[in-house]
């Protein structure tokens, strides 16, 4: 939302159209405080690709940059501008606050851990399940005085159980608290210590995970667990882990909401999933990681004896990071491996409380467009990154 481009699609016989030029005025008109790119497409020779683009100086504030989606030429320097303006929108958005809403199933303290965060009754606390209707959004101040929004929730019941009920309330604010998970940051997942972990609760948290949204897991009521000591804390963490397979990325924090004991310790993990899911790594740093990875376990050979090459990767985005593998056929990575990939990418550069999305695209003719991969060269292919000023140079 914070950045426009505009990709025309000329041949030599087609070059600079109508509908090009009143896509340009129409970005000029709606979009200029946008950063618009102008990639200027099927431009496949290098030495030719400023003659082709020379017809489109003529749309004025955009700069033609001439690429060929089919050899991949100019797109590293397209990769490299899309980055340095997304990174331009990340400083200008000062007024960022922010959101956090809090989830689970009925009667687990969700509105009792907004009241004792903001230090007042914002919400209304019933043993009664149902008394939170709406998403409730509250503006709240942290102790380092970082902003955030806070969002309370409904409880979220099996879609059967709220079918048989019958009653359409429930199901809009069912609705209504799935639409607060897409419109955070950072998710709040109560649970309670004494209840069992259930299959909604695995629901919720594949539906957090598939929207890429930061996440800690509170664990309330944690005094009404008997006898315990210092191992209880592990037992249950290993018990969380288990039931929740698909978040063993996230952060567990343990409270008693009512008497406001280790609340203040939930805005505190938010903070850090937070800052740990608007994250960047450096190309260099990234690379290393990949590397290491590689050096450690290859990418499995087919049966014909084909084996994966990554010839290098990039972040693409934030929030949640994303990382672009460009390799030579996406195919030839086993879902396995890009399991391992990804385990390896958060043992070594971290990303606690956030997904991380990693993307597979080849790169085709690596030696051509390097000229170092072809005839003579054993295979080698090498290629130079340029990212934020810094080059790299990798072997693969």
């Amino acid at each position: 939302h914070l950045f426009g481009s505009v990709i025309s699609k000329p041949t030599e016989q087609a070059g600079l159209t109508a509908a090009d030029v009143e896509i340009a005025d129409w970005l000029r008109k709606h979009y200029s405080h946008k950063f618009v790119i102008l990639a200027v497409n099927k431009c496949e020779s290098p030495k030719k690709g400023i003659m082709q683009v020379s017809d489109f100086w003529t749309l004025g504030s955009f700069s033609p940059l001439p690429i060929s989606a089919l050899s991949g030429t100019g797109t590293g320097e397209l990769l490299d501008l899309v980055c340095s303006g997304l990174a331009k929108a990340e400083e200008q958005d000062e007024d960022y606050v922010p959101a956090i809403s809090i989830v689970g199933r009925p009667n687990v303290g969700k509105s009792s851990i907004l009241n004792a965060l903001v230090g007042e009754d914002r919400t209304i606390v019933s043993p009664i399940s149902g008394t939170t209707r709406d998403a409730i959004d509250t503006e709240f101040t942290g102790p380092d005085g970082q902003k955030f929004r806070l969002i309370d929730t409904a409880g979220i019941r099996k879609r059967a159980a709220v079918a048989s009920s019958g009653s359409t309330t429930e199901a809009l604010s069912v609705n209504r608290a799935f639409r607060a998970i897409r419109r955070s940051d950072v998710v709040a997942l109560v649970i309670e210590a004494m209840a069992c972990i259930t299959e909604q609760d695995f629901k919720i948290a594949e539906r957090i995970e598939k929207e890429g949204k930061g996440c800690l897991i509170v664990v309330n009521k944690w005094d009404t667990i008997p006898n315990k000591n210092q191992q209880s804390a592990v037992y249950y963490e290993q018990d969380v882990r288990e039931k929740l397979r698909i978040l063993q990325w996230a952060p567990i924090v343990y409270a008693t909401a009512i008497s406001g004991h280790s609340v203040d310790r939930v805005i505190v993990a938010a903070s850090e999933v937070e800052k740990e899911r608007s994250r960047r790594l450096s190309t260099a740093t990234l690379n290393q990681v990949v590397q290491e990875a590689l050096a450690f376990k290859s990418p499995p050979r087919t049966r014909g004896g084909k084996r994966g090459r990554i010839y290098y990767c990039t972040q693409a985005a934030i929030r949640p990071p994303t990382f672009v593998f460009f390799v030579n056929d996406a195919n030839l990575f086993p879902e396995t491996y890009r399991r391992y990939m990804e385990k390896q990418l958060r043992k070594d550069a971290g990303f606690p409380g956030t997904p991380i999305r990693l993307l597979w695209r080849n790169r085709r003719k690596m030696g051509k467009m390097d000229g170092g991969g072809g005839k003579g060269s054993g295979g080698r292919a090498q290629l130079s990154l340029k990212s934020r000023g810094r080059k790299l140079a990798l072997t693969s």
